[in-house]
């Protein structure tokens, strides 16, 4: 089965988008998206990156045309689950721990699900520990396992660890995806990564 990873932060609305559109490609090509957690902060520390609420300020024209891509991805693929966060930018330290414990405690599916829920579906401020930790008991998850969790050095240095392998490869933004070595940014590049996927294998079975 090929795999595909998916370096992912929860602040990000496109890795949102990316989560909702991944089970498509999954059920037509076969494969098997690896989802990798990484603290999208910490990418753009190691990079000098900024984010596009940064970068597009003040700049005519762009920052409507990135909206209308948006709406077309959105449309294009029947999603109805989707609203800005009005407590956006989010600190996502806590929440991309907990995925790391998550995973530790044979949740994490579920737990990126329901977060990325409680950021993009109905909009919470999930960087405060009251809303965290209420929405994951909504969510029917484990919230004081994983929020003791999250303060130990050892969730700690793995998502910084995480990170930095991410960054090492390639990584600069959230959603990037690998195959092998090979790097594609952004939700849109989807298409040239399930393209990827059936190339592959048509050389496998050509």
């Amino acid at each position: 089965m090929k795999t595909v990873e998916f370096h992912f932060d929860f602040g990000s609305p496109n890795a949102y988008l990316s989560h909702l559109v991944i089970p498509e490609i999954e059920q037509r090509t076969g494969a098997r998206f690896d989802y990798v957690p990484v603290l999208l902060g910490g990418v753009f520390k190691a990079t000098g990156n900024r984010s596009p609420a940064e970068t597009l300020a003040g700049i005519r024209n762009k920052p409507d045309y990135e909206q209308l891509e948006m709406h077309r991805f959105i449309r294009r693929h029947g999603i109805t689950k989707f609203q800005r966060n009005p407590f956006f930018p989010v600190n996502t330290l806590m929440a991309m721990r907990g995925a790391v414990a998550a995973a530790r405690l044979d949740c994490f599916a579920s737990y990126v699900d329901a977060v990325f829920g409680h950021m993009w579906a109905e909009p919470k401020k999930m960087d405060d520990a009251t809303v965290y930790r209420a929405a994951l008991l909504q969510s029917g998850l484990d919230a004081e396992r994983i929020s003791a969790l999250i303060q130990t050095p050892e969730i700690k240095q793995a998502l910084l660890e995480s990170t930095e392998r991410s960054v090492a490869r390639g990584t600069f933004g959230s959603p990037t995806f690998f195959i092998g070595d090979e790097m594609w940014f952004g939700k849109d590049r989807l298409r040239d990564v399930e393209e990827a996927l059936a190339t592959a294998e048509d050389a496998r079975t050509g």
